[in-house]
């Protein structure tokens, strides 16, 4: 049985540090910003949407997307956000379904979803698990930052998101607070995921058992 997991949690909490921890353990593991990405590249319908919708500056001299431009004039704006979203989303999803589907069919252990929206674009209803990351405000700001990110936009793209944690903690079944040692996150992490799929396997063979149950009441 392929175990399910999505992945969300704030900007700058280490969502992708998780991910890439779990892709060592043995999942698969989907980016939906990656996916994101990949749907708004040069020449794309998506992203002729997207300049339809916020002008021929989002663009880059070579055509493609100007993401710190876009970012500028979306995390700035909560309706322009939404809008983005109502474009890039609907795009995101099917590939995404694809490639859960892919990994169950290949028999991976776990398929692992990293999403922002995991819960609001409703991916969290495909999951068997949903592991909230999170860290304080102040390590957000410090992450960001280190990425290059410039100060007073890391507290736009931080405002931005809004109560995304308190809006999240209802959906959990995991938290996994990385504001600590790196250490001691990766070894939660790597506890969480044997228990995770450990749990499949053993749905697995319960169900396994049900069914031989069943023909053998035949």
């Amino acid at each position: 049985m392929t175990v399910r997991i999505g992945i969300t949690g704030p900007i700058g909490c280490g969502k992708s540090t998780v991910g890439s921890w779990l892709l060592e353990l043995g999942a698969v593991v989907v980016d939906a910003d990656q996916v994101a990405r990949d749907v708004v590249e040069r020449g794309s319908a998506v992203l002729e949407q997207v300049v339809a919708a916020f002008g021929p500056d989002v663009l880059t001299p070579d055509g493609e997307l100007d993401r710190a431009r876009l970012g500028r004039i979306v995390f700035a704006d909560a309706a322009q956000l939404a809008h983005l979203e109502s474009i890039i989303h609907p795009a995101v999803r099917p590939q995404i379904v694809g490639a859960i589907e892919s990994a169950v069919a290949s028999g991976a252990p776990a398929v692992v979803i990293e999403a922002i929206k995991l819960v609001e674009g409703g991916l969290a209803r495909l999951c068997d698990e949903v592991w909230l990351v999170t860290c304080s405000e102040d390590e957000q700001r410090v992450r960001l930052t280190a990425r290059g990110t410039a100060p007073d936009e890391a507290d736009m793209r931080i405002e931005a998101q809004g109560p995304i944690e308190a809006r999240l903690r209802p959906a959990a079944t995991r938290v996994i607070d990385t504001s600590g040692s790196v250490d001691l996150a990766h070894a939660e992490v790597t506890t969480a995921y044997r228990a995770a799929t450990s749990a499949g396997r053993s749905g697995s063979e319960r169900q396994a058992g049900e069914s031989e149950g069943e023909s053998e009441g035949e």
